[in-house]
């Protein structure tokens, strides 16, 4: 087998779509010889012509030189016929999604290239076992799934199906980097790697929208501007199509047995019935015109139209401390955080976090940013509104706990998690005074920050969705699908995430394990739901207070 890193190493690409195109673009971008084929009578020469097209673009737009440009158009060589591929050292398959279609193509390469020839797939879909299964020397057949546009994307699956060989995985991962891309090995599995991953982000918003927590354009704007997502989830799917989402999220419950993890919901379902599918149809999730563009988008603000709150009591999320008489009885509650460890926040600031372990950091951010506000942190009195920062719980697990009088009434839960430089989540318990909410959101609206005001949802909404993300991750990495490390760099890279999925683990919990497991089980207490149970890859780390990548 000749090394990819051969000066005359030679690629066929077998279907010249636009991923074929894309294919072949960074193939020769990368200095290699490669062969066109298509099907249809003048296919190769067409894309010949569309790839030279693209490559002159960049000449014009300044990102490469014209001689560069000319001899990578210079190794486009379009085959005549399937008699050509004789002399490619690896074809890359990049025809229809149709595993019949793909069986005829690899039995027809198989009797035109050498017996030394590997055979690579670019299917996002089908299984690289279930192709390979026709083939008389399966050793040499394993996934090179590219992203569209692949000159764009540069993250490239080199996916290793049972049976392929080791040479055949470590040539085909110097020949992703030799056309400029990241490979990343991965398992052979329902959705490689990054449709995989992929599944969380979505299908935990659709959760949270179907369950009544808050609305698309909330969510999406919670992700942008809390925890620094390109695009929300509900515009993601709009962009992309939920006519491929929901097949796809479908498709990989299926093949992991339908795990709890990965089931979608039935707005998902719903959309998909009604052909709603996104930009494509002009509606979504949102409306579109004509150019893509979104119309009357509702907004994600919460405007409270009322006085704004002068003064507010805090509580902590730890449980008060309780003195009982003989009997038993309660003779006196006392909520640590509202008495000793607050009066020392609000004496020494930040400082007093570092010197008594009985005053809780979240309770510093609040009074930080009550001061911002312009608002008065006070002893409860029984009657101006009360914050809390909960971590997993929901506001009525925040009040029932508080022990203070009528707080369910006056509570107002505020997420400290991710940037909240920007937007804040606000929620209440049911049955709360909604003054109190206005009150508080019209205080804090004068810091500068929009604020979204959500109902009542253990999790709020960011931190959720993160945690899913993350404990998504981590099982990726407890079957061993790809690496740890290559879990983040195919997340970032293929899906544009702002971290990677396993690195958001200690995104919640600077640099610490604990919280994310401490949202994912309150979750899983609270709805029963299999869906949220921590993986074991990501518990005994938090147990041991081990670095989230730490290795088996």
């Amino acid at each position: 087998m000749k090394s990819a890193d051969s000066p005359d190493y030679v690629v066929g690409v077998a279907g010249c779509g636009a991923m074929g195109q894309g294919i072949a673009q960074v193939s020769v971008q990368g200095g290699m010889k490669t062969v066109l084929f298509d099907a249809r009578e003048g296919g190769a020469e067409a894309a010949k012509t569309a790839i030279a097209g693209r490559l002159n673009r960049l000449v014009e737009k300044g990102r490469m030189g014209e001689a560069d440009a000319q001899a990578a158009i210079d190794l486009l060589v379009p085959a005549s016929g399937m008699a050509d591929m004789a002399q490619v050292d690896c074809v890359v398959e990049a025809v229809f999604e149709d595993l019949d279609v793909k069986h005829a193509l690899f039995k027809e390469l198989e009797s035109v290239v050498r017996p030394d020839c590997t055979l690579a797939s670019n299917t996002s879909s089908i299984p690289l076992a279930q192709i390979a299964r026709v083939c008389e020397h399966r050793e040499r057949v394993a996934g090179l799934h590219f992203f569209n546009p692949v000159p764009l994307m540069k993250l490239v699956e080199v996916i290793r199906p049972i049976g392929v060989s080791d040479e055949v995985i470590a040539n085909l991962m110097e020949l992703g980097r030799r056309m400029t891309r990241t490979p990343v090995e991965v398992k052979d599995s329902p959705g490689f790697l990054v449709n995989m991953g992929g599944r969380a982000y979505t299908t935990e918003a659709l959760r949270i929208v179907h369950e009544g927590i808050a609305t698309p354009e909330q969510v999406d704007a919670i992700m942008r501007d809390c925890w620094g997502f390109r695009m929300g989830p509900f515009e993601l799917m709009d962009l992309t199509g939920i006519d491929v989402n929901y097949p796809v999220s479908q498709i990989i419950y299926d093949g992991y047995n339908q795990d709890p993890r990965l089931k979608t919901s039935p707005n998902h379902k719903a959309m998909y019935d009604a052909g709603l599918f996104g930009r494509k149809t002009g509606q979504g999730w949102y409306k579109y015109d004509e150019t893509g563009q979104k119309v009357d988008p509702p907004s994600p603000d919460f405007v409270a139209d009322a006085d704004p709150a002068r003064e507010v009591a805090i509580v902590g999320y730890l449980e008060p401390e309780i003195a009982f008489d003989e009997d038993g009885e309660i003779i006196e509650d006392v909520d640590i955080h509202t008495s000793d460890a607050l009066s020392a926040i609000l004496e020494k600031g930040r400082s007093a976090v570092d010197e008594d372990a009985g005053a809780d950091p979240d309770i510093a951010q609040l009074v930080d940013l009550c001061r911002e506000a312009g608002i008065d942190v006070i002893p409860d009195n029984g009657e101006c509104p009360v914050l809390s920062a909960p971590l997993g719980e929901d506001a009525a697990d925040a009040s029932v706990f508080g022990f203070s009088e009528n707080l369910h009434r006056r509570l107002v839960c505020i997420d400290l998690l991710g940037d909240t430089s920007s937007r804040l989540t606000l929620m209440a318990p049911t049955g709360a005074d909604p003054a109190n909410l206005r009150a508080v959101a019209s205080a804090l609206s004068r810091s500068g920050r929009r604020i979204t005001a959500i109902k009542d949802g253990h999790g709020f909404v960011g931190p959720r969705m993160v945690a899913m993300i993350a404990n998504l991750g981590c099982y990726m990495a407890e079957i061993g699908l790809a690496s740890p490390e290559d879990i983040d760099t195919a997340m970032q890279l293929g899906l544009n995430y702002p971290r990677g999925s396993i690195e958001f683990v200690e995104a919640l919990g600077d640099g610490e394990a604990s919280v994310c497991v401490l949202i994912l089980e309150a979750l899983h207490e609270a709805t029963g739901d299999d869906r949220y149970r921590p993986t074991l890859w990501l518990k005994r780390r938090a147990m041991l207070g081990l670095p989230i990548h730490t290795p088996n």
